[in-house]
């Protein structure tokens, strides 16, 4: 009898998996026994799981096997917000807001609404934004330490819309980007839309392993470097300028392409000096104001060198052209009249406070988290799989976000990233004490 292929293998393991026929949490043969059973290579039988872990189906716990996953929907990198039961608390994704805030809307609304250039409103403005707003925005930064012309700003429908376009532009299908193994999932997203290889870079308990990032582009053709070098997501990092140094002189050394996402910067009230302002020749920074005034508010920018002024804007003019023009109304005056620095001043002392109740709420559990930020990486013990955690707890209205969907290498830390910024706050505290004792009753 012939030896299976390795496709066939999957296909089988698939089939099985989604009738129902390997249930989910049930063992897998070891990689060892399945090369023995199906007569198959050790490297083969290792690439089976791979793959079948590519599709979501399966899960590999170092030292203890591999299990058919709990696809309860509720976990991953794009997990259901539909719960079996009346939510409780929504903590996979932050929509932090003040109470006042639909008050400002209002107050903005009729403001524009009564303005004499409301007729502009329905032009299409240049791709990137207009002058005036790009200088609105430059100014603005400069309280986050970026010195920059209007000319290097460029607007668009929310960071992940600047994040896009920034690589479309500067990257081609097949470029490597090194990343750190754990960090926003958006950028997955993107690298599989356009082709690229995301290579991992590790982390430790400080920051991204630099040793192993200049070994990386030293082996490797690294175009681009995705960093968020402060209020890290998930692990809240703020890398020091020991730290930022070196991450420049690895890039100008093999001349890559720096990414800086600082949507979260603002929570850190004393940060050090942005990447963008080490290395403006070769820095695109981006951010927006989802996370300082409202998720629903899609506005970004990016802050490209000269030299890639043209591409980019370019490539935001095929993609969607760029905000659009009420939001960059709505965005840009709350900019200039202070409007969005005092947000950012209330959300940093909201999310130190919900920070509070959590190393309460989570007392002794292995908690990883900046002390002014909205989000908490959580470790969980060896027996609590991170996809039976997050089904468990959706049984219970409590919706989290599991490592895999931060996860950019083969390795799954089994730990969960809890956003705080959604549930009113008084209802913050409860929320994470059931939390908590919905996962400590997990067995063994």
């Amino acid at each position: 009898m012939r030896p299976a292929s390795y496709k066939a293998i999957v296909d089988e393991f698939a089939a099985a998996i989604r009738a129902g026929t390997l249930p989910a949490g049930a063992r897998l043969p070891t990689h060892r026994e399945l090369a023995r059973e199906r007569r198959v290579a050790l490297a083969t039988a290792t690439r089976v799981y791979a793959e079948l872990a590519a599709m979501g189906l399966v899960v590999g716990e170092p030292g203890r096997g591999t299990y058919v996953r709990v696809r309860s929907g509720y976990d991953g990198l794009e997990p259901s917000r539909a719960l079996p039961v009346p939510r409780m608390a929504d903590l996979s994704f932050n929509q932090p807001l003040d109470p006042d805030q639909a008050d400002l809307l209002r107050l903005a609304l009729r403001n524009l609404a009564t303005s004499g250039e409301i007729e502009s409103l329905l032009r299409q403005d240049p791709p990137g934004g207009r002058r005036h707003d790009r200088a609105v925005v430059a100014t603005y930064l400069l309280d986050r330490g970026i010195d920059v012309a209007p000319a290097n700003v460029l607007l668009a429908g929310g960071t992940q819309q600047a994040l896009d376009t920034v690589l479309r532009a500067l990257t081609r299908p097949g470029d490597v980007v090194a990343v750190d193994a754990l960090t926003y999932p958006g950028i997955r997203l993107l690298a599989s839309a356009h082709g690229l290889e995301l290579a991992p870079v590790p982390v430790t308990a400080t920051g991204p392993d630099l040793d192993a990032l200049d070994e990386l582009c030293r082996i490797r053709p690294v175009r681009a470097i995705y960093t968020i070098p402060t209020v890290h997501n998930p692990l809240g990092w703020v890398l020091d300028r020991e730290q930022r140094a070196r991450l420049v002189a690895i890039a100008r050394a093999h001349d890559c392409v720096i990414v800086e996402d600082g949507t979260y910067a603002f929570l850190e009230p004393a940060p050090p000096p942005p990447v963008r302002a080490l290395a403006p020749e070769r820095t695109c920074y981006l951010a927006g104001l989802s996370k300082n005034v409202a998720t629903g508010l899609r506005f970004g920018f990016a802050v490209v060198p000269d030299r890639h002024i043209r591409p980019v804007t370019r490539s935001l003019r095929a993609a969607a052209w760029g905000a659009p023009g009420l939001i960059t109304a709505l965005a840009t005056t709350w900019i200039a009249d202070g409007t969005v620095t005092r947000l950012e001043k209330l959300r940093r002392q909201d999310a130190a406070a919900r920070q509070d109740i959590a190393r309460a709420a989570l007392s002794g559990m292995d908690v990883t988290a900046h002390p002014a930020s909205y989000l908490v990486w959580l470790g969980l013990e060896p027996h609590q799989r991170p996809d039976r955690v997050a089904a468990a707890l959706a049984e219970e209205g409590i919706l989290v976000s599991t490592a895999d969907a931060f996860a950019t290498g083969p390795y799954r830390p089994h730990a969960l990233r809890l956003a705080l910024g959604t549930p009113p706050r008084a209802e913050l505290g409860p929320a994470l004490r059931r939390l908590r004792a919905t996962i400590e009753a997990i067995p063994p």
